[in-house]
């Protein structure tokens, strides 16, 4: 599941053979050149097919808590294994990109994600399809950083905000898409039926995304020795603004997928008691973060990158206190805009990455996605085991301290650039 200049760039100097030769920004795709529609709908696609499998059981959870006789917590490790898979592969699947090829290295993992998919509605027991899941987010980790790489490589810097929050609104339309689908197909055929629908689709993704893609032009293979990798790594991690950054980028996830692992359960019990088609449809709110990944460019542009930030914290955070309310119009508010603010802070962070890291691009974006989905599956497993002890209120704290430290890291930044006389940047 998921950028302006920094006015630091980062001189990780790993492997040298990763980023270009100087190129003129002209040769490269943007808006209304060769490719840059092709690109931005294979990518889109790609977007859409990794967070609809990523997040197939997540609307899910209370018919696979009812059907398997396990609890919320338990259940909540079917989304938890995918996220934790995919944060635990990420950064090999960036090594590989590095040596292979990003569009490689993202048809092999979407070929492999996809296969999985069709099994998942045929696995016998919860420990099964926790494996399963497992195994497809460990498959799906080729896409994230591939992506982010690709585009920093081959778009126009100009551009880069605009393509970036394209495959993160890919994101929002897959997480919507498979959720809604999800909802209603199970409502008549159950969780099984909704996952391999699910699997279809994907495949569908898939197939368009490798016939769209423009092959790379600005792509230099790099090194596969360890000691190499290890040492790019390091370098990214000692950098003080890529560290933020990737810290924003977890806890923003951490809101994100607390709140949409438990909201199934609080909206099919009482006050609310809506039926499972209903509480799929819900998830058309993720249109909201479509529309605010694409913009996150124009937000940079109008506060900064450091007021885009706190701008999507606060609305965050207005969203989780608005949703503790006991009437479902409030609710429905509240998840709006906590999804506008969660999309738009993750496409601030995410493409500041790809600008900050002149080289090692892939490990760059690897290492933020890394951090990103174990957010994912802190959030979703701290939010369940929240919301058991405490229900709704719970699961809103649990948010709403990660939204205090994306403040508190933004301010940190802050601080730091001014003592050291530089510009402000996030």
């Amino acid at each position: 599941m998921t950028p302006a200049s920094t006015g630091a760039p980062a001189d990780v100097g790993a492997v040298p053979s990763v980023s270009p030769p100087p190129t003129a920004p002209e040769s490269r795709m943007s808006p209304g050149g060769p490719g840059y529609r092709r690109m931005s709908l294979a990518l889109f696609l790609a977007g859409v097919a990794t967070f609809a499998l990523l997040y197939s059981t997540q609307a899910l959870l209370p018919l696979i808590s009812g059907d398997l006789a396990v609890s919320a917590g338990d259940a909540s490790w079917t989304v938890a294994a995918a996220t934790g898979g995919l944060a635990l592969c990420v950064l090999p699947m960036s090594a590989l990109s590095e040596r292979y090829g990003r569009r490689t290295v993202m048809t092999a993992s979407l070929a492999v994600a996809v296969t999985l998919g069709l099994l998942v509605p045929f696995a016998p027991s919860l420990g099964a399809l926790v494996a399963l899941r497992a195994l497809q987010g460990a498959a799906l980790a080729g896409l994230p950083a591939s992506a982010t790489a690709y585009l920093a490589e081959e778009v126009a810097p100009r551009a880069l905000v605009t393509a970036i929050g394209l495959f993160v609104a890919g994101n929002s339309v897959g997480g919507m898409s498979g959720r809604i689908v999800t909802g209603w197909v199970a409502q008549e055929w159950g969780w099984r039926v909704a996952v391999g629908v699910v699997g279809a689709v994907a495949v569908a993704c898939a197939v368009a995304f490798r016939l769209l893609l423009p092959a790379p032009r600005h792509f230099r293979p790099g090194s596969l020795r360890p000691r190499v990798l290890a040492r790019t790594v390091r370098k990214h991690l000692a950098d003080p603004l890529l560290r933020r950054l990737y810290a924003i980028g977890a806890l923003f996830m951490t809101v994100f997928g607390g709140v949409y692992t438990v909201i199934g359960y609080r909206l099919t019990e009482a006050p609310f008691s809506l039926p499972q088609g209903i509480v799929g449809s819900v998830f058309l709110v993720y249109l909201v973060g479509t529309v605010s990944a694409s913009a996150a460019g124009r937000l940079v542009g109008r506060l900064g990158r450091r007021g885009a930030l706190y701008a999507a914290g606060g609305t965050t955070a207005a969203g989780l206190l608005l949703s503790l309310a006991g009437s479902l119009a409030p609710v429905l508010l509240g998840l709006v805009l906590i999804t506008a603010g969660f999309f738009a802070g993750h496409a601030v962070a995410s493409s500041a990455v790809g600008r900050t890291a002149t080289e090692g691009r892939a490990q760059a974006s690897a290492l933020y996605q890394s951090a990103y989905y174990v957010g994912s599956s802190a959030g979703s497993t701290v939010g369940a085991l929240a919301f058991h002890a405490g229900g709704w209120a719970g699961t809103v704290g649990v948010g709403l301290v990660a939204v205090a430290g994306v403040a508190a890291v933004t301010l940190l930044g802050t601080r730091a650039a001014r003592a050291r006389r530089l510009p402000v940047t996030a």
